[in-house]
């Protein structure tokens, strides 16, 4: 499933999946109890793929921190969102020592908690994990064919063939294209001509 399809909407418990665009918003399913609405363009809406946590260097995107929160609690339910403000506190220092204290409030702790759990019990939050670390196309170490990494010999080796392979296809087309349309531009106007 794709991390930006989770959204969580505001003023709204739980999390939801987006299920179609409508004219006026789009149409949501509730993860928890599956009933569907419409959630409206005028809802505040946030996408799990824009959402990140606050470091005092780089922002850690939430999928990497729901990663983090999964492999430390070995993939079962982690810390609840109704313990202790201290507790909470601790959970975030042992998951990212670095968060920004300043900017993560207890109140997003509780609702980063409280939607891994959500994911965690609806059996959906090992399969977000894994669509968030395929590799993309762009990923030259990847081989599509068989799907595995490609050694570090081999990576110079691919993209000069596929860079062979693209820049062949092209110059056929266009060498149809130029005869194709040389052979009807003349009938035309040596049509035009003779009457």
């Amino acid at each position: 499933m794709d991390l930006s399809k989770i959204i969580a909407i505001s003023g709204k418990p739980g999390l939801f999946k987006v299920i179609a665009k409508s004219k006026n918003g789009v149409v949501v399913e509730s993860i928890v109890d599956n009933q569907r609405f419409t959630a409206h363009s005028s809802f505040i809406i946030s996408s799990f793929e824009d959402i990140s946590i606050y470091s005092n260097n780089d922002d850690y995107p939430l999928k990497d921190v729901l990663k983090k929160i999964s492999e430390s609690s070995k993939g079962e339910k982690c810390i609840g969102h109704k313990s202790s403000e201290a507790e909470l506190k601790k959970f975030m220092i042992d998951l990212l020592p670095d968060y920004d204290e300043d900017r993560v409030y207890v109140s997003d702790i509780k609702k980063l908690v409280k939607w891994y759990n959500i994911l965690q019990e609806a059996k959906i939050l090992e399969e977000l994990i894994a669509d968030a670390e395929e590799p993309t196309v762009e990923d030259a170490s990847y081989d599509e064919a068989d799907g595995t990494k490609a050694t570090e010999g081999e990576k110079e080796e691919k993209p000069k063939k596929a860079k062979k392979a693209a820049a062949k296809k092209p110059t056929a087309k266009k060498e149809t294209v130029k005869k194709s349309v040389s052979v009807k531009a003349p009938a035309k106007k040596a049509a035009g001509r003779g009457k």
